[in-house]
């Protein structure tokens, strides 16, 4: 089922990418790299200070649970979750990180490199489960995430930004 899953997950990330990258591609065309550089880092710093848990907002998310028709359809099922998670249809959005990563790929990220930042969608989504699963059936994973959430968050926000950053600087 985890395949299925995943396999939903990384072709719904690289549709958003793709669209998000043709979307991109007139900004990209037309407006100078400074002012859209300078765009994309209004968008980071709120981003970072909200994972850093140092400003408060809401981000777009349509906050839904897994249906239990899913459950039923068994593999195109988990195949059906999967594309709508990694599309952003069905989810809570607990990071703005996919925000900020969609932002980076209409104004500063090359086309090609939007699908890198789909299929990191795809596993950092899928990770989440995976953990979940292997640790135990008693709760104890979602007892950690949260003792550990206030160091992971903010670990997690540098990294994505430095790697937007990077990618940003490196074409």
């Amino acid at each position: 089922m985890i395949r299925y899953f995943g396999t939903g997950l990384l072709l719904g990330a690289v549709l958003v990418a793709f669209a998000a990258a043709v979307l991109g591609a007139l900004p990209q065309a037309l407006v100078p790299a400074v002012a859209r550089e300078v765009l994309f880092g209004l968008v980071v710093v709120p981003v970072l200070l909200r994972e850093f848990g140092l400003l408060r907002f809401r981000v777009p998310e349509n906050a839904r649970l897994v249906p239990e028709d899913v459950q039923h359809m068994r593999e195109w099922g988990a195949l059906q979750f999967g594309f709508e998670m990694g599309t952003g249809v069905r989810t809570y959005s607990p990071s703005a990180l996919p925000h900020l990563v969609l932002v980076a790929i209409v104004l500063v990220v090359p086309f090609p490199a939007a699908f890198g930042a789909a299929a990191g969608f795809a596993i950092g989504r899928l990770a989440m489960p995976l953990l979940s699963n292997a640790w135990s059936d008693d709760g104890a994973w979602s007892e950690l995430w949260a003792r550990s959430e206030r160091i992971a968050r903010p670990l997690l926000a540098l990294t994505c930004g430095g790697t937007l950053v990077a990618a940003m600087l490196e074409w």
